[in-house]
Formats: C-alpha cells, structure tokens, sequence
C-alpha cells in the first residue's frame, strides 16, 4: 500500500472520528496515525523520533495557551471587563441601533480570553432581557455576538491560529501580527453590520408595532429588574477586585502591547503575566492555587489536543505521507485548478464550517492543501491565511461549535433558524475579508 493511500486513509478516519465526537481529538489524533505508521513499516523508534520531532514544533504554543487560559481567566475573575460591559448596557438602554453597536463592542470584550463559551455566558444573560424587551430579534443577538467572537479569536492565544502554527512550526506570534489590519477591518465591518441590521431591526419593528416607542419603551420596574440581577451578579462575585482595577488593566494592555511587540515570545509574556496578577489580586496562596486549579482544566484540555497533534504531524510529515499526498495529488487535479485550491478552500470555508470541527479543519485539510498548493510556489503562509480568514468567521454559526449549543441554550434559540438568519451575512464577510487581504497582498494568487 502506498504512503499517500495510507496517509489520506489515515486523515480520513482522524477527520470521521473529530466529525462524529464519539472520542476526544486526543484519541483521534493518536492513535490512527500510529496505526498507520505501523501499516507503512515503521518502527517503534523510528515512532519516538517522530514523536520528539512532532512535539519539538508544539511545544511553544502549548505554553502559551496554558497561561494565556490562565491569564485572561483570572483577568475575568477580578472583574476587569465587568464596569466596561455594565456601561455599555446603560449607554445603548432602548436604542435599536445602539443596542446593536454595543452588542459588538461587549462580545469583543468578552472574547479576549479566547473562549467562545464565556463570551457567550457574559453577553446573553447581559442582553437578552434587553432584546426582549425592545422586540428586538434574539437571533441578532447570536449574529452580532458570534461574529464578533469570530473575528476577535484570530487572536493567537484563541484555538485557530494555535493550531495552524503548530501545523506550520512557527511561532504563534508571527503568525498572528499580519492579521491584525484584518481583525480591525473585521471589527469595523461588523459595527456596519450592527448599524445596518439595526436599522433593518428598528424598521420590522416599527412596522410590526406601528410605533418604535411602543415597543422600545423601557419602564423603571424593567430597568430596576435589570440593574438588580447585575448587583446580585456582582455582589455575588467575591473573587472581583474593583479597587485594583486600574493595575489589573495596566497589566493586561502591558501583556497584550509585549505580545504584539514580539519582543518575548508569547508563552513568556503569559507567564509573566500570571506570575504578576495573582499575587496582586490574590495575596494568599491558597486562592492563588484556587484560581489555577479554576482554569486548569480549560488550560490543560487545549495544551493536550495541541501536543497530540504534534504526534499527528510529525508522523504524517516523519513518514512522508503528506509529502506523497500532495505529490500524488497534484498529478489528478487539474493543473487549471491546483494552484488555486487555496483560495477556493478559503471561499468554502464557512461551509466547511458546518462540516468539519475546527480540529479536523485545520488538522486534517489544511496539512494537505498547504502541501498541494506548495507544489504550485503558493507560500505555506498565503494557504494559512486564505484557509483562516475564509473560515474562521463562520466558526460560531456551525453546529460542530460547542459554544453554539451553550449560546442556543442560554437564549432558548433553534440551530437552524440560527444558520438561516446568520450564515448569509457571517458568509459574505468572510469573503469580503478574504477578498481584502488578497488585495493587500497577505494572500497570493
């Protein structure tokens, strides 16, 4: 049996068993490309040097998502963002559109820790009293809070650009900084976005209720209702530090400025980071070792699938599988096609979306489409950055996404009326960001 038959056998089965969620991505990025090493006549220590050479290139951004998790749990703990997202609430009080612009400005706040699950549990209870009581559409809601979400997790610490780093044995951080013009076009984009939805909101409204007061009307008992369940919230939190607000926020634009500098690399700044918030905040050592065992499981379940990956990569790329994949492959694509698979990869990246976890996606295709399209001279970077821009932005509308369900959830919402009001718009922006950065030369064609 040949190695690309192998090898395409043995990301076949990775992808199906990521796609079922029958076993965690440990188990399906370990054991079926040891299986398939052993099919190809390997050895076992010809296995353990790929497992070293494998590990060797992870390694960096296994650290750095350690004590980023840990990090921007414990900034979470202390409060940092709570009098941000409380005056943002106040401000938009019973304006459609302003309503939708803060909608934006909260979930890019909530999503700097780089978890979907938590942006979604501080903005939906946050909101959805407030939706509700304007008539606004919940599914605007998930729409604004999602795709802001998805554009703030190209930030390195967040899952895509960990994984496609370890993919190409680069730091995190170089990936990450060609990004940023993207992020913030992103960030703009979807502020027209809430401007033109809420307009759009604000008219189905008043043509529903024959009155924008009528329905955006907002009485002293709601408003009271509101504001007590956010003091019961925060009196609730004893783990908030309000008096260090002001250090803690130093701390963390300081952390963030050292990491986009790549003055250290990012594992360090991290580390750094922890080492100073939690004697600040927490001068006792018991609750210091409490807030680690807190985000431990976060910290430790991202670092572990990362390092199983390294397994996966460096037998896929020590047995030279991916190498006789691509090989193999460019000989039956057409040669009017080949050059381009990234590019069209990245315009299909939202449905891939709804097809593929982002494990499998960036683990099981785009080994394979960067090794094709590098047969063609395509940079190994262009066919990141296509693959990750096309996707990434439709990362919070595929029901593969967790956080998704903890979203419809939380609101009471259905997936599919999710997809249909969502997918059009989080699409096109993709393929408008995907269109830009070919523009600004961050994707060659």
């Amino acid at each position: 049996m040949s190695l690309s038959v192998i090898g395409f056998l043995t990301i076949l089965v990775i992808v199906a068993l990521l796609i079922s969620g029958k076993v965690t991505p440990i188990v399906a990025m370990v054991i079926p490309p040891i299986i398939g090493a052993f099919i190809a006549g390997f050895t076992f220590s010809e296995l353990g040097t790929f497992f070293d050479d494998g590990i060797a290139t992870v390694i960096s951004v296994a650290v750095m998502f350690i004590f980023a998790i840990i990090f921007f749990g414990i900034m979470q703990d202390v409060g940092l963002f709570d009098p941000i997202i409380s005056k943002m609430v106040a401000w938009s009080r019973g304006n459609v559109i302003l309503v939708s612009i803060a909608t934006v400005l909260i979930a890019t706040i909530a999503q700097l820790d780089g978890s979907g699950a938590s942006t979604f549990l501080i903005t939906i209870p946050a909101l959805l009293p407030l939706y509700k009581r304007l008539k606004m559409n919940p599914y605007l809601l998930l729409l604004l809070v999602g795709g802001s979400a998805a554009i703030m997790n190209m930030l390195p610490w967040a899952g895509p650009l960990g994984r496609t780093a370890s993919v190409l044995g680069m730091d995190v951080t170089e990936l990450w900084q060609p990004l940023i013009p993207i992020q913030v076009i992103g960030m703009v984009l979807m502020l027209v976005l809430a401007v033109l939805l809420g307009m759009r909101e604000q008219r189905r409204i008043i043509k529903k209720y024959g009155s924008l007061e009528l329905a955006a009307t907002i009485d002293m008992t709601a408003d009271d209702a509101i504001n007590d369940e956010q003091d019961t919230a925060e009196d609730a939190n004893s783990l908030a530090r309000p008096k260090l607000l002001w250090i803690n926020a130093i701390l963390a634009i300081t952390i963030i400025a050292l990491l986009m500098s790549g003055i250290i690399p990012a594992g360090l700044a991290f580390m750094i980071g922890v080492a100073i918030a939690l004697p600040i905040n927490y001068p006792n050592t018991k609750d210091q070792m409490d807030r680690i065992r807190a985000h431990a499981p976060s910290a430790l379940t991202m670092a572990s699938i990362i390092l199983a990956a390294g397994l996966f990569l460096g037998i896929l790329n020590g047995t030279g599988m991916l190498n006789a994949i691509a090989t193999d492959a460019v000989n039956i694509l057409p040669a009017s096609v080949a050059p381009y698979l990234h590019i069209i990869i990245g315009i299909l990246g939202v449905p891939f979306d709804l097809l593929l976890s982002t494990d499998a996606y960036y683990f099981g295709l785009f080994p394979v489409a960067e090794q094709i399209a590098a047969t063609y001279g395509v940079p190994s970077l262009s066919t990141a950055y296509a693959m990750i821009i096309g996707n990434i932005v439709g990362t919070f509308v595929s029901p593969l996404a967790p956080a998704v369900w903890l979203a419809l959830g939380l609101s009471g919402l259905e997936m599919g009326k999710h997809l249909r009001y969502s997918l059009f718009w989080l699409w096109g922006l993709a393929l408008v960001l995907l269109f830009i950065a070919v523009l600004m030369g961050l994707i060659q064609v």
